[in-house]
Formats: structure tokens, C-alpha cells, sequence
């Protein structure tokens, strides 16, 4: 019996000087994604973060008054190690974001604001891989940021943006998913695996909490493993995979 072929993954379109990445909470980024962005940034290109939530909910032994403020400081450290140097974080109750329009105009704002030609996010299905249960947070964000690259464009949805000199950015070619089940495309990790591994270990306090192992041990193991996976479906290359919504 033949073994089943395994699909590889196109490269990423490079045609694009402008990124904005959404995401739940600090971290959600650093997990897989961020060798991507320094890869990215590299080349020249801008990326930018909006994250819905400070992360405040995050760490049990903490409470959010400590907590908040201090995710949000790892978050701005670890984002400069992959060249991002502006991130900002749209308010709502970590643990409790809701999917609907106030989350979907906050996000089609930040849209207009950058007026980026590629949006990033994190898996926004019910599950990862099938089998274990994905956060409310995630869902909603993702949810929330596929349509919201929609809105943007639109300049009768959400009009009180353009009253606000927001006005409609209908450029948004792609919305590529991180962290998907069902990847389409991959970038190349090989230049960025190394300062995606110091992005992560940046959220030292976070990671700390999780695991008793030693963090950059748990970061480098983790991220490693995750490109050589990928890298089996690019080329043998170590690879951060996406889901690609052309627009």
C-alpha cells in the first residue's frame, strides 16, 4: 500500500509592504507566528499588532490590576525583537471578548488606520486540529477580524469611522490564519526561528506560569518542533504555516 502524499504549502505572497496582525492576547502571536513577522520585517516590510485584550485574565496568581500592565510591557518587549515597533491593544475583558459588531468595528478601525494589504490572526474554528477546544476569546477575534477586513472597505457599515476621519480602506488582499487545521501557504522560518525563540521568552512571567520547565528550553523545543513540521510540507525548510483568505 502507497503512503498518502503530503500537500505542500506555496509560499506566502510577497507582493505587499503593509501587515496588521489581530489577535485575543499577548502571546498569541509569539506562539508560532513570530518568525513569520521577523522574516517579514526584514525584508523592509511594516507590521503592526492590535490585540483585543491586555491578557489580564491570563495568570492565575496574578490578579488583573498587576496582571494587565504587565502582559501588556512583555507584549511591546517581545514585539520589538521581531522589528514591531507599534502595538496596541483595543480594551476589551480578556476571557469575555464577544463576537459582534463593537468588536468588529474596533477591529475595521484599526483596518483603516494602518490600511494594510495583508491582516493576520490567529485560528478562529472551535477547535485545534480537531481535538483540543479553542478559546472563546480566539474565535471571536478571528471571526471578528475576517469580517472586519470586509468592513473596512465599506463605507456604509460602521459610518461614524469616517466621521471620525477613518475613512474606508478597501485594500486588503489576503487574511492569512495562523495556527490553522488546514494550512495553505508557509514563509520560511529559517532566518527568524532564532529571534522567534527570544519573542516568546520575552513573555517570561506568562510562561513561568504554564510550565515548570526551563523557558527557553519550553520555548526552543516548541517553536522548533512546530517549523521542522511545517518545514516537511515546504521543502524540508522550517516554516510558520497559514491558512490564506484571498480578498
Amino acid at each position: 500500500m502507497t503512503e498518502p502524499t503530503i500537500s505542500q504549502l506555496q509560499p506566502m505572497p510577497d507582493d505587499w509592504q503593509r501587515a496588521l496582525a489581530v489577535v485575543a492576547h499577548p502571546d498569541d502571536l509569539e506562539y508560532g507566528c513570530a518568525a513569520a513577522v521577523a522574516a517579514w520585517t526584514d525584508a523592509g516590510r511594516e507590521v503592526s499588532y492590535v490585540l483585543a485584550t491586555r491578557g489580564e485574565a491570563g495568570i492565575d496568581t496574578l490578579e488583573p490590576a498587576r496582571c494587565g500592565p504587565l502582559r501588556e510591557f512583555e507584549q511591546r518587549a517581545s514585539a520589538a525583537v521581531v522589528g514591531v515597533s507599534e502595538v496596541a491593544f483595543l480594551d476589551h475583558a480578556d476571557g469575555v471578548v464577544e463576537y459582534g459588531p463593537a468588536l468588529r468595528r474596533d477591529i475595521a478601525a484599526a483596518i483603516r488606520r494602518h490600511r494594510p494589504e495583508l491582516v493576520v490572526t490567529l485560528n478562529h474554528r472551535d477547535t485545534w486540529g480537531g481535538t483540543a477546544w479553542n478559546t472563546p476569546d480566539h474565535v471571536a477575534v478571528g471571526r471578528a477580524t475576517l469580517d472586519a477586513a470586509g468592513d473596512a472597505g465599506n463605507r456604509w457599515i460602521f459610518p461614524e469611522l469616517t466621521e471620525q476621519g477613518l475613512q474606508p480602506w478597501d485594500g486588503v488582499r489576503w487574511v492569512a490564519v495562523a495556527g490553522s487545521s488546514s494550512p495553505t501557504h508557509a514563509v520560511d522560518a529559517t532566518a527568524g526561528l532564532e529571534r522567534a525563540v527570544r519573542s516568546l521568552l520575552e513573555h517570561r512571567t506568562y510562561i513561568e506560569a504554564l510550565t515548570d520547565e526551563d523557558p527557553e528550553t519550553y520555548a526552543r523545543t516548541l517553536l522548533t518542533g512546530f517549523a521542522e513540521e511545517t518545514g516537511k510540507r515546504f521543502g524540508s525548510r522550517p516554516a510558520v504555516p497559514f491558512e490564506l483568505f484571498p480578498r
